[in-house]
């Protein structure tokens, strides 16, 4: 067992061993630390992974979403996304020059849907921002037909949704753009990076330059016939968000054992979900036909005025917890977006607890989560007693 004193079981933490440090030796003993070779050569392999034509590296999920929504040109127009998310979702439309307008949620799963996101449309509306909370897809048919009677581009943030799929399609397959988050709390971890997956042969050359500010010609690449390698073409002001060749080669590394990850995230879940079925004052996750989950997070909704005083319960228990997220429009930096219309929103965000979830959780560890969460006593029914002896 962990000792209480002095350790916490953590929400989360990457799966690494000697494979990812041998993976180093390479780059390393070449020299090329930068954007080259295995950046490409991890592109392709993601890309193949998922069933889409194109994949650019990031050096974050933060700098993938810049440069999803640069690529959209969104500057002066609205987006249309989910307050339920982190905030670099959002600070990525505010980066472009974008309105985000947030729209409400499903209670069940936290994402938004196809009903929620028409009325939010306008003649202002430049794009739709979808985020897979947990992993969980949204239901994608119904919100890529209303994007598509709109003309409107639907951006997928799929930070949380490596490895999922949507009747059976891999998330990352279809629609204009998704974005991937591989930084240490993901389902597959570089430590910094990021990918893009894109459908549009265009869209794919501009973002590369994008990512390599602005250069026409990225590192490595030989110079036109009469031009000197020295030469770059700067076509126009792009981002230092390029991955790096380190980060590339623990990715393909990651990628490699997703499958098998994701299936233990998704064991430990069906454990968790089996221990916590007769607890009447708690909801584990919901799975819809439709989807398969990377089972990123694992989210538990409790009565709002046990929320808090279950995360530390569970602390004192040498569990840790957390809570995603803080929806975006509570805090100050959206003051000027904040919208008083999302009431499943303002609801959800209150009652829910995200517990451990990694590969690496031992069958001690899975237990200490699971008697610390059956230890506490709900206040609704510790209040019942007194509550009683008063009426009498």
């Amino acid at each position: 067992m962990v000792d209480r004193r002095q350790n916490v079981i953590p929400v989360f933490k990457p799966s690494i061993d000697e494979e990812e440090w041998y993976a180093l030796k390479e780059p390393l003993e070449k020299g090329w630390l930068g954007l080259g070779p295995k950046t490409r050569e991890f592109e392709e392999a993601f890309a193949a992974y998922v069933g889409a034509p194109h994949a650019v590296g990031a050096n974050s999920g933060t700098s993938a979403l810049h440069l999803g929504f640069a690529v959209l040109d969104i500057e002066g127009g609205e987006v249309i996304t989910t307050s339920l998310t982190y905030v670099a979702t959002n600070h990525a439309i505010l980066y472009c020059g974008g309105i985000p307008v947030f729209a409400d949620v499903e209670e069940d799963t936290g994402n938004l849907y196809a009903d929620e996101i028409e009325r939010r449309i306008t003649p202002r509306t430049k794009a739709i921002c979808v985020v897979h909370y947990t992993g969980h897809s949204c239901d994608m048919d119904p919100i890529m037909e209303l994007a598509a009677r709109h003309n409107i581009p639907v951006l997928q943030d799929s930070a949380h949704a490596c490895g999922s799929s949507y009747k059976g399609r891999p998330i990352g397959s279809f629609g204009p753009i998704n974005t991937f988050s591989f930084d240490p709390v993901k389902n597959l971890a570089t430590g910094a990076g990021g990918m893009v997956t894109l459908q549009d042969d265009a869209m794919d050359v501009r973002m590369r330059k994008l990512r390599w500010l602005g250069h026409a010609r990225p590192p490595g690449t030989p110079a036109a016939a009469g031009e000197m390698d020295y030469y770059h073409v700067t076509e126009e002001v792009g981002f230092r968000h390029h991955m790096n060749d380190l980060s590339a080669a623990i990715g393909i590394v990651q990628l490699r054992k997703l499958a098998k990850h994701n299936g233990r995230r998704r064991e430990i879940a069906g454990i968790y979900d089996r221990a916590f079925a007769d607890l009447d004052w708690l909801r584990t996750p919901v799975l819809k036909p439709y989807a398969e989950t990377a089972q990123h997070k694992y989210v538990i909704r409790v009565p709002a005025e046990d929320r808090d005083a279950l995360i530390l319960h569970l602390k004192a228990r040498g569990v840790g917890s957390h809570v995603h997220f803080v929806p975006s429009h509570l805090h100050p930096a959206y003051r000027a977006y904040a919208q008083d219309d999302l009431p499943v929103t303002e609801r959800l965000w209150k009652t829910i607890v995200t517990l451990p979830m990694f590969p690496g959780l031992t069958e001690d560890e899975i237990a200490q989560v699971i008697d610390g969460v059956r230890s506490y006593q709900p206040r609704a029914r510790a209040a019942a007693p007194a509550a009683a002896v008063a009426k009498a």
